[in-house]
């Protein structure tokens, strides 16, 4: 933990910690790689003592990077994200097993608040470039996770992979109405780095691009915040841009039986235990939406905007009755209503676990924000989990008078690094 009370500043005075903290918050949605604390090497070093936890019990604690599947998947969902999807640049094999372990040691250190190299920041030959950037000094590791993903282009035939090419990681469809960037979507491999500091987020994902230099290379990325699901019983379901409550019904990480039969992969290769990965980003037209009728919004949703109840219902909870008929012997919830034709019900009980974030990429230039949702969800099949409900929503959805599906990514993720002699993705390379 970094320490508390008055730290010294730039120009001699003192800082209060609630100074620092209030600080931080103004870095907000883009500005977080810009910023640098200038606190001393010593507060960092403090980190090394901090205990793991098995999830962490506050937003400074760390959250552990060992075990049977990576973090990040059904850890309680963290403020921030700092989304990055790569291209491998090298052609050789070896090469890219390197950085993966490279990149596997550097993920351990960093999301138990430690710098990304041995020697740090400040620790190294003056003469030489510090193996860590130094902008997360002092501050404690913010519940970091950093999971990573391999795309279906990894699997060409440039590194003798594509007999490991998994059957569940198969080309997305082309989905009716979508308008895709190719520059923004796909990738060979992926890094989520979730915090709840935005800084310490964007740090880890630069560190992990300065040590990947010369063998990948950035495709694209995404800056997220205001978390769009809960993962977790014990977290309140947070709100879209549109205002709604969003993922009443995500898988959660106490729903061990749902895990098992729709997240984790089974089997006995390589991706045992890992789960399947897709992203969309979905650009709202804010603006329109921002002049539709309150009774209007809640009819495409299904759900009444305060409360979060499906319609009918008194409670966000509550199991939504698709029979039930209103005083004018209408059903409370529309035939196309999103919250219909995204249940599990009408999928064959496909379950998903979401774990999305708003963004705010500025404006167009037309007066209009950019800005909408980074869908992140995780599945053990996206063609029978991921692929038929978003095909459903795709072809009757109101809601997409005022979306527009701009990126996608689909990734397999391997699971989680077992202890120190292990790396992500070893079994692939196996």
């Amino acid at each position: 933990m970094a320490e508390s009370g008055s730290q010294a500043t730039s120009d001699g005075g003192a800082r209060t910690e609630g100074e620092r903290l209030s600080r931080r918050k103004l870095f907000g949605l883009g500005a977080a790689g810009a910023a640098v604390v200038g606190a001393g090497a010593v507060a960092a070093r403090s980190l090394l003592d901090e205990p793991p936890v098995a999830h962490a019990s506050s937003t400074s604690a760390p959250v552990p990077f060992y075990g049977e599947h990576q973090a990040g998947i059904v850890t309680p969902a963290q403020d921030r994200l700092h989304f990055v999807s790569f291209d491998v640049t090298t052609g050789k094999r070896a090469e890219l097993a390197d950085l993966l372990q490279e990149w596997t040691a550097a993920a351990a250190r960093l999301t138990q608040g430690k710098e990304a190299g041995a020697f740090g920041a400040v620790g190294g030959d003056a003469e030489a470039a510090p193996d860590d950037t130094g902008e997360a000094l002092g501050l404690p590791a913010s519940g970091l996770t950093l999971t990573i993903g391999f795309g279906p282009s990894l699997f060409d035939d440039r590194f003798g992979l594509a007999a490991k090419r998994p059957a569940a990681l198969a080309d997305l469809p082309k989905f009716p109405g979508e308008q895709l960037a190719p520059e923004i979507s796909g990738g060979d491999l992926c890094v989520q780095a979730c915090a709840h500091d935005p800084q310490v987020a964007v740090h880890a994902i630069r560190n992990l691009a300065r040590i990947g230099f010369g063998r990948v290379s950035v495709k694209w990325s995404q800056l997220g915040f205001g978390r769009t699901s809960s993962t977790s019983r014990a977290q309140a379901t947070p709100r879209n841009l549109m205002g709604f409550k969003d993922g009443t019904n995500n898988l959660k990480l106490e729903d061990a039986k749902l895990l098992r039969d729709h997240l984790w992969a089974q089997g006995n290769d390589w991706m045992a235990g890992g789960t399947y990965m897709v992203t969309r980003k979905i650009r709202m037209t804010i603006e329109t939406w921002d002049r539709t009728s309150l009774a209007e919004q809640q009819a495409i949703f299904g759900r009444d905007k305060g409360e979060g109840a499906p319609l009918g219902g008194k409670a966000e909870f509550d199991t939504p009755d698709f029979a039930a008929k209103g005083p004018d012997g209408q059903p409370y919830i529309a035939s196309d209503a999103h919250i219909r034709l995204a249940h599990p019900s009408n999928h064959g009980n496909a379950h998903l676990l979401r774990r999305g974030y708003n963004y705010v990429d500025g404006s167009d230039g037309l007066g209009r924000l950019d800005a909408g949702l980074f869908f992140i969800a995780y599945q053990r099949d996206p063609r029978t989990q991921f692929v038929p409900v978003q095909m459903a929503l795709a072809k009757q959805d109101p809601l997409n008078e005022y979306i527009k599906h701009v990126s996608s990514g689909l990734f397999a993720c391997p699971p989680g690094v077992r202890d120190a002699g292990d790396y992500w993705g070893r079994a692939l390379f196996a």
